[in-house]
């Protein structure tokens, strides 16, 4: 089995945060289609362990699967429905047509994703995704360009290694979700979640971060607040936990539930059960109306619309609440809406992935005053990873919200947004174009970026290869970069005046990375490196790796003629397609970390070999320990010809 990292978990928490269930795959005959929700929150198994079990390959296939899509890992989903849905004769349930295209959205492939799409409305023509889907097919083009403009930025001094998400407001404070320097379990090597709290700037920008209470963190997962606006009661998300103990349904699951505190003399009282929770299902991610009389939150509970739905509950003068109501089919989906946050003019702000968007969840928001249309938030705030837990100040014009994007500093990280007061934007256009072809790129990500590093748009090029770009009119020089899978990122530094609204003809010539012959020698041997080594079944390089990549960088630093070659491989466990597929995975995050230590792009390319060149004895069928299997899951760095 191999152990999911923190950040394929946190950004689809859900309503599942923290759930410790650990019973094995049912296999009764009519599970196949029912998905637990909390499997990702459990050990990935391997196809050859569930080959052993005894399940036949269609059923592994949707196992492994459905288990990566909910844990968010959507280039591998990807992997394992395509051979699903390579199954003509084989019933498959609708909804994974409906996962593929999402996963497919996730990893850029916008046109294979529209048909699946298409296939999915023709079956489910009364779905309310399907209904969406169909009402603006053009969906992207909106999204791409919003009709309000933010900018974006990483908080890089509240940020760790691990996931930081989930942030929420306290008397000039951001309090918010964290796994940073917490104890591991011992029986899945997870961090606990915490509370932490930071003070806010006067630019929006935090301090220090710290613990935010003795009483309210346990060892059970502790997240997703809301105060009142004095700041003595608060509502947060914890495990089925009291007594110092977690209580577990009948299949072994602590559900989730939200929690009142209050604040007493400087000390929160012993948090209370909501008499709306339930042990049987979660109840999570609690907001509060600004008048402190209604609570909006997330839940899986019976009678709603999809995986999970928002829900909203009367606050009473008493204390005491009234009946949940589920907020209806304008909002909620067939899939998961989650993260819900209501702004003090009324705008509830939610995540979902059953509303058309970039890919995985995406941030969408309503006026429930108004019972106007679901908009979704657009790009920068979205973008084909997971975006989620946003919350907005009483202005409206900054807020902070969490993402698992590329780039970021842990694997879960949060931004700080605002409003883009410039009443002047430039539109950029122009073509993603193959260096050595000329052929238009479609499906290239392409992104502007300002001088202090804020994120000003984003969008991904048309089938032929065409893009536009909207962002507020710069006075100082920015970035604009075409990333593509197998292709080396393509950078342009532009300076737009002011009163220029139009660019034209921007081109970026992206060059593709296999382009480049892996000959001469290896600079692990060179420079007595230590391996650069990987984790079972994972592409994200080990902490331990760093050090050694950084040896590689200051190497070619000096040596400006240069061009290197990655090479990445693995064992021989797992299927020869997948570990193909795997070691050019682990090949494109080598490069990726390089390439964002100053190295030029056009100097180095990545390759993956699977199996396919074992160091040892160690081939299909052949019993080894450990530490051989781990000598082939490697990477390797040839000196090539200029």
């Amino acid at each position: 089995m191999s152990i999911l990292p923190i950040h394929k978990l946190v950004p689809l928490l859900l309503l599942f945060l923290g759930a410790y269930g650990h019973s094995q795959i049912n296999k009764k005959e009519g599970d196949t289609d029912n998905f637990d929700h909390y499997a990702y929150m459990q050990n990935i198994e391997s196809y050859p362990s569930l080959l052993k079990k005894g399940y036949d390959e269609i059923t592994i296939y949707k196992k492994l699967g459905n288990a990566n899509y909910h844990n968010a890992n959507y280039d591998v989903a990807t992997f394992w429905y395509e051979k699903l849905l390579e199954n003509d004769e084989i019933a498959i349930s609708p909804d994974y047509l409906y996962r593929y295209a999402l996963a497919l959205k996730s990893i850029k492939r916008y046109e294979d994703s529209h048909h699946w799409m298409e296939k999915f409305k023709k079956i489910k023509k009364n779905d309310i995704r399907a209904s969406l889907y169909a009402d603006n097919t053009d969906y992207l083009k909106e999204i791409q360009i919003p009709k309000e403009q933010y900018t974006i930025k990483n908080l890089i001094d509240l940020n760790s290694e691990e996931s930081d998400f989930a942030p929420s407001y306290l008397s000039g404070n951001l309090v918010f979700t964290t796994a940073r320097d917490l104890d591991v379990q011992t029986y899945n090597k997870l961090p606990y979640l915490n509370l932490y709290q930071t003070e806010i700037k006067e630019d929006g920008q935090t301090g220090k971060a710290s613990g935010l209470s003795e009483t309210l963190n346990t060892k059970a997962n502790e997240s997703s607040t809301a105060f009142s606006k004095d700041g003595k009661t608060v509502y947060f998300t914890r495990n089925n936990f009291s007594k110092k103990s977690f209580k577990r349904d009948k299949n072994g699951i602590s559900r989730l539930k939200i929690y009142r505190s209050r604040l007493t003399d400087g000390t929160w009282s012993e948090p209370e059960d909501l008499p709306f929770n339930n042990s049987n299902y979660s109840v999570a991610h609690p907001s509060l109306s600004s008048d402190g009389t209604k609570l909006y939150f997330a839940s899986d509970m019976p009678g709603g619309m999809g995986a999970s739905d928002i829900y909203v509950v009367d606050i009473l003068s008493d204390g005491k609440f009234g009946e949940p109501k589920n907020l209806g089919k304008l909002i909620n989906t067939e899939e998961k809406e989650t993260f819900p946050f209501i702004s003090d003019s009324g705008i509830l702000y939610f995540a979902s992935n059953g509303h058309p968007g970039l890919g995985g969840l995406d941030i969408f928001k309503i006026d429930i005053n108004k019972n106007d249309k679901v908009s979704n938030m657009g790009s920068p705030i979205n973008s084909p990873d997971d975006d989620f837990s946003l919350v907005m100040d009483a202005s409206g014009e900054i807020g902070y919200f969490a993402s698992n994007r590329k780039g970021g500093i842990g694997n879960d990280d949060i931004y700080i947004l605002k409003r883009s007061d410039s009443d002047c934007f430039t539109f950029i256009e122009g073509i993603a174009r193959d260096k050595d072809t000329d052929k238009p790129l479609a499906e290239t990500l392409i992104e502007a970026f300002a001088h202090d590093g804020e994120t000003l748009s984003q969008t991904v090029t048309a089938s032929d290869g065409s893009y536009t770009l909207r962002i507020p009119c710069q006075k100082e020089q920015y970035q604009l970069s075409g990333t593509k899978e197998g292709y080396e990122a393509s950078n342009l530094y532009m300076l737009t005046p002011k009163d220029k609204k139009q660019v034209q003809d921007v081109h970026l010539e992206l060059e593709q990375s296999t382009k480049v012959a892996d000959l001469g020698s290896d600079l692990v041997k060179l420079l007595e490196l230590t391996p650069i080594y990987f984790d079972l079944n994972s592409s994200y390089l080990r902490k331990d790796a760093y050090a050694e990549l950084d040896k590689v960088v200051d190497y070619m630093s000096k040596r400006p003629d240069i061009k290197i070659a990655v090479g990445s491989h693995t064992d021989s466990r797992e299927g020869d397609a997948y570990n193909l597929w795997l070691s050019r995975r682990r090949a494109m995050r080598t490069v990726e970390y390089i390439t964002s230590k100053g190295i030029d792009p056009s100097r180095i390319s990545g390759k993956g070999y699977g199996e396919t060149q074992l160091l040892n004895r160690c081939a299909n069928g052949v019993k080894c320990s450990e530490s051989e299997h781990q000598l082939n899951r490697r990477s390797e760095f040839i000196v090539i010809e200029k």
